[in-house]
């Protein structure tokens, strides 16, 4: 590992590479400025990561030369340049990204990380973003990291040797935040159906904000939790001091908490820190239903934009407006059906806050379908849980309808009977 300066670490990008920056609250700002430094004595550079907090100033029009962003998810941060044709969005199910890099299908010229200080074995750590961006480390040609004291040393997968760093700049940044936010009575609601689902001894997988964090405030009373999840945040705090969550009756892992990225306040973070019952692991694995399943009572919780009266899950974009991407949800979906006595659950809000209903007859034109109809077993909103799982298309109707809106039920049993003719089941 060679210590430089940001503007050397910059040099080693050159036009034409395919560059990878670290996911989410690692995304190694300091890098990511020093390359904009140089920005217009490069040309098409082609930027691929997840979701990163921060700025992404290389998805801006007027690099639109310089830089081509494809991203394998798409955050709040080059939402609009991907919509105004900036940026570009790849379609992949999280848990086979590592496979496109290693496999070379997207071949990593450099890879931009954020690590914490090297041990005295002289292994960084990858600290709050494992996920994809241990595959990157280990395809990319060049990997050039921003060591950073804050950065969290976690267990797991994510530890780099000095030895496959090449150029290293050093820092004292502090790590974005997403701290906790308060719930709506409707959040709440939801959280409190979904929690009525989960039985003591399950394995839970669940993601960042305010249903999650929801569903976790009303598992107070739960036993004998295990977390095997795609990431996690601060409502897994309480419970794990509260000693709800113990991972006894894994099997994968068992007492273990199993993630692949974290995202929250400094006290998560000081929390995960060295912290043995954490372990963070490469996503293929992770994601990886045959994984999933092998643990009892897998329950899946994940979001939603829409669902059809027929159960077809859209959760990625609005229409043709993409939003987010394909993520882990049909991962975990399926690993959850297949989990014995596992549960894989929608969780939405029955209308958006501009009052139009979530469950509708047909997708916008254009919606993406993330989790087909098939795959879907149970969808709960404030006002309840149907259990589509083993219905036809009219009972499917009739169980969506009663856990709608009420004000946009009697619109959804018309559209229902244009299309099934009658509602009897």
């Amino acid at each position: 590992m060679q210590l430089v300066t940001a503007a050397e670490a910059a040099e080693q990008i050159q036009s034409h590479n395919a560059v990878f920056i670290h996911s989410v609250a690692a995304a190694p700002q300091q890098l990511i400025k020093s390359m904009m430094e140089r920005a217009k004595s490069l040309k098409d550079v082609a930027i691929y990561h997840l979701h990163t907090e921060g700025e992404a100033p290389y998805a801006s029009p007027e690099y639109a030369a310089n830089f081509h962003t494809r991203a394998l998810f798409v955050g709040s941060n080059i939402r609009g340049a991907v919509a105004s044709g900036e940026a570009d969005y790849i379609p992949a199910f999280l848990s086979e990204i590592p496979r496109l890099f290693r496999e070379r299908l997207i071949a990593l010229d450099v890879a931009l990380i954020q690590v914490s200080p090297p041990d005295q074995h002289g292994f960084c750590s990858l600290g709050v973003s494992v996920d994809v961006s241990l595959a990157a480390v280990h395809s990319a040609a060049t990997v050039i990291a921003q060591i950073n004291p804050n950065m969290p040393r976690t267990h797991g997968d994510g530890l780099i040797p000095v030895s496959r760093i090449n150029f290293a700049i050093e820092c004292n940044d502090s790590l974005p935040e997403a701290t906790p936010v308060n719930r709506s009575a409707v959040e709440s609601s939801i959280g409190a159906n979904c929690a009525e689902l989960v039985e003591d001894g399950a394995t839970l997988q669940m993601g960042i904000g305010a249903i999650p964090d929801a569903v976790l405030a009303a598992l107070g009373n739960h036993r004998r939790i295990g977390i095997h999840t795609e990431m996690f945040s601060d409502g897994l705090i309480d419970l794990i001091e509260s000693g709800v969550v113990s991972g006894e009756c894994k099997r994968v892992h068992p007492y273990k908490i199993v993630s692949t990225f974290v995202m929250g306040s400094r006290r998560l973070y000081d929390f995960i820190d060295d912290n043995p019952q954490i372990v963070l692991l490469d996503v293929g694995y992770v994601n990886d239903t045959s994984v999933i399943r092998r643990n009892p009572k897998v329950t899946a919780i994940n979001s939603a934009l829409e669902v059809d009266l027929t159960g077809q899950v859209c959760a990625d974009s609005i229409g043709t407006r993409q939003y987010s991407g394909v993520g882990g949800q049909m991962d975990f979906i399926r690993g959850a059906a297949l989990s014995e006595k596992g549960k894989p659950i929608i969780a939405l809000p029955a209308a958006t806050r501009l009052g139009e209903s979530r469950i509708v007859p047909f997708l916008k034109q254009g919606a993406g379908v993330v989790t087909t109809r098939a795959h879907v077993h149970y969808v709960v909103t404030e006002y309840g849980v149907a259990n589509l799982y083993g219905k036809s298309l009219r009972q499917r109707s009739r169980a969506l309808i009663e856990i709608a809106h009420p004000a946009h039920r009697e619109e959804l049993e018309r559209a229902a009977y244009e299309r099934f003719h009658t509602l009897h089941t």
